[in-house]
């Protein structure tokens, strides 16, 4: 039979204690989609720069897309999504009924970036979706240059 000293029961009963607080603690920080201050997470997931030609940011808060329209000179641009809330949101980008980009993000505030090229100036139509409402998203259009 090995013998423990006496502060093994209270060094295991630290470390048990610990591990509950962190759990607790990790559930009760999760972004709340529904109060969240759009504004206010956009500015820091997405900050602003330079060049921007159009942008957009909001809660989905149902399957149902929200769509955008956008009316573009032709050019190079880079379009950035970033979600939050969990799960995965995507950008459907199409010009004159033609798709040009499908983006996907995690909802986890990871930014993906694409480029799109317009060849003629023209109207953009986006879509903004999630199957995993509800999540928050912002997106920018910037020229490249």
């Amino acid at each position: 039979m090995a013998l423990f000293p006496t502060s093994m029961p209270r060094a295991l009963t630290a470390v048990a204690a610990a591990a509950v607080v962190l759990g607790i603690s990790g559930c009760a920080q999760q972004l709340s989609v529904e109060n969240a201050d759009v504004p206010a997470w956009k500015a820091t997931a997405l900050p602003s720069t330079g060049g921007i030609v159009a942008e957009d940011s909001g809660r989905i808060l149902n399957a149902r897309p929200v769509d955008h329209t956008e009316n573009l000179p032709a050019g190079t641009y880079t379009l950035t999504l970033v979600c939050d809330g969990g799960g995965k949101a995507f950008l459907a980008v199409r010009s004159a009924g033609q798709e040009l980009v499908d983006l996907g993000a995690a909802c986890y505030g990871t930014r993906e970036a694409t480029k799109i090229t317009l060849a003629k100036a023209g109207t953009l139509d986006l879509s903004v979706s999630s199957v995993d409402a509800p999540t928050l998203y912002a997106y920018q259009l910037v020229q490249a240059g």
